[in-house]
This record gives C-alpha cells, structure tokens and sequence, in this order.
C-alpha cells in the first residue's frame, strides 16, 4: 500500500534516533513507524553509519526540499557549515559566538563565515515548522521570538545582620581584580529542590553546586567545599543576595576567609554577572526542573561547558583560559616576592 505522506517528518526522526540507541534494527524501526524498510534505510544513509542524527538528518532533508528563499541562504549551501551552525547551537552557544568562531577559526574559507543576524534568520524564518522548533529549543533562552525578556523582581526575605553591598570594596566594581564572586541559589520544581551558583566577577567563571538540601546550613557546606581547592587569592569577596539559605554567612566567612556582602532588598541588578550565568544555566535546566533527579556529575558537564564557551566580554577568550591565567599570574607574584 502506498503511503500518504512520502516525507519523515522530525519527530519520526527523533524516534529513528531513540530506537536506534536501544538496538533496534531499521526493519524493525520501519514496522514501528508504519514506514516501508527502505525509507528508514534511505533516512539512516544521511549520515555516516552510527552517527545518526535526528536534527541533523531533518537538517539535511529540509535544505533539499525548502522553498527558492530558504535555498539562497548560506546555511544551507554549505552543508560544513550547517553542521558546524547545528552543533554550536546543540552546545548552548549564541548566534554571535558561533558567527565569531567561523570568522577566526575559517579565515580562508570564506563559505564557512557566517554572520549572526543569517544565523538568527535561518532559525525564525525557517519555513519548516517542525526544523523551526527544533532549532529554537537549541537556543539557549528558546524564545519564540527575538527580544529582551524583562526579569521578575527578587522577592525573598532580607537576611539577619547583612553587610550591605554599601560597604563592599571599590576595586570590586571595576573587575580589574580577580577573586570577587557573586552568588545565588536556582530553584526547581514548586521550589522544593535547588542547585548553587557562584560566579567570578572578573573571569566569568562559573561554579555550579550540588546541594542535597536548601537549608543554611546545607548551602553553607556545599559552597565551602567548591571553594576548598581554589587559591587564597582567587576567593576575596562574595556578593549574595537576600536569601535565607546564606544565614551563615559570619560562619562561612570564618571558614573560607571571604567576605560576604549582600545586595539591597529587590536589587538583582546588583549581581549581574550572577544573574547572567544563570540564564545561560537555565538553558540546560528550564523552569520546573526537578534537581534532585539531576546528578553533581551532570552539573560539572554543564559547568564545563560553560567554562570552555567563548565570550565576547572577554574578547571571545574563554572563562576557563582567563581564570587559569590569572591563577598562574598570582603563583608568579608569590614566587617573585
């Protein structure tokens, strides 16, 4: 019997790929989907054998079949370079970082070089409705539109004898400085798990925090032992905000030798490097993540990657390449005094 609709959509492609990573035979995938044997066979030759795909294969099929406008755009004229677009995406980078990329690691290869704004076209005036979703849930903030998303205000209690961001030392603002950290607390599901976040204002390098609890005292022990394996110099101040899980702050700064100061009452603004690291967090763990299904081990992989991202801030270096640096700058200074 012939079949109605002769195209994969996504979504059997996804499937294609579920089944496949548990065994299951192309002959056997094609009675599952109500597919005949030789259009899963036809889907699987895409790509290199073991290396399926979904998205890219969906890639791959919709730049083959995709309107006259779709056709003209660079993306899909370069099929290296879409693959390159479609794997940055998958690792949670920006349009803009991937469009640096191209231009300083494919200096001759002027097909390879892509703006940002192309890469956004390519995304939201996709005229693939299922490829559309799918690139936009490699986005990092998955809107459905391009746009500045305005931020809820910070809504938790003031805490108990706070040194106030008044009071913080002034080398703190410029970031000249290593060792100044900005930290807070991520919520999941109905508010009843949470991970810790603890950023470094002058790198931009990012601790993500494993907690089995969200009392003070939890948190208190959780950041301490991230801090436990970073030199002295690199862990001067934290900037917190009004949460009551920081309690033990006067504890925590007696432990670790670094000063806490908080930000003023509904001032998340006070912490925008904390405040930015964690919508890049989000991106892996949207809201109404449960965390305590999430492992520390995932965490890491996260933290490593963002870690390991370039940033246009820091002239498209990466956090961990700064942080390192200046680590070995400060082992220099020791050693020449």
């Amino acid at each position: 019997m012939k079949e109605k609709v002769a195209r994969l959509s996504y979504s059997e492609r996804v499937k294609i790929e579920l089944l496949l990573t548990q065994k299951i035979k192309p002959s056997r995938i094609a009675v599952q989907l109500g597919r005949h044997k030789s259009t899963i066979s036809n889907e699987l030759a895409r790509l290199p054998k073991g290396n399926y795909d979904s998205l890219l294969a969906n890639c791959d099929a919709v730049g083959k079949s995709s309107n006259r406008r779709s056709q003209k755009s660079r993306i899909n004229q370069w099929p290296k370079l879409k693959d390159l677009v479609v794997e940055k995406l998958g690792l949670q980078w920006s349009p803009e970082q991937i469009s640096h990329f191209t231009r300083t690691r494919h200096i001759s290869e002027k097909e390879m070089q892509i703006s940002h704004e192309s890469i956004y076209l390519y995304v939201y005036i996709n005229p693939n409705p299922e490829l559309k979703k799918s690139l936009i849930e490699r986005l990092r903030q998955r809107r459905k539109f391009r746009g500045n998303v305005r931020r809820g205000a910070d809504k938790r209690s003031t805490i108990k004898d706070a040194v106030r961001i008044d009071e913080r030392p002034a080398e703190v603002i410029g970031r000249q400085i290593p060792g100044h950290w900005e930290g807070d607390l991520i919520m999941g599901k109905e508010r009843n798990s949470a991970i810790g976040t603890l950023v470094e204002r002058t790198t931009r390098a990012i601790i993500i925090v494993h907690l089995k609890g969200r009392t003070a005292t939890d948190v208190r022990k959780a950041f301490e032992k991230e801090f436990k394996n970073i030199p002295k110099e690199m862990k001067l101040t934290m900037t917190y905000d009004n949460g009551t899980e920081m309690a033990q702050h006067k504890l925590f700064t007696k432990n670790t030798k670094i000063a806490v100061y908080f930000a003023h009452p509904y001032s998340p603004w006070e912490r925008p490097t904390n405040e930015n690291s964690n919508g890049l967090i989000r991106g892996y763990f949207p809201k109404g993540t449960d965390f305590s299904t999430i492992s520390k081990k995932e965490l890491k992989r996260v933290q490593n990657e963002l870690n390991e991202r370039p940033r246009k801030t820091l002239n498209w270096r990466t956090p961990k390449e700064v942080f390192e640096e200046f680590i070995l700058k400060k082992m220099d200074e020791v050693l020449i005094n």
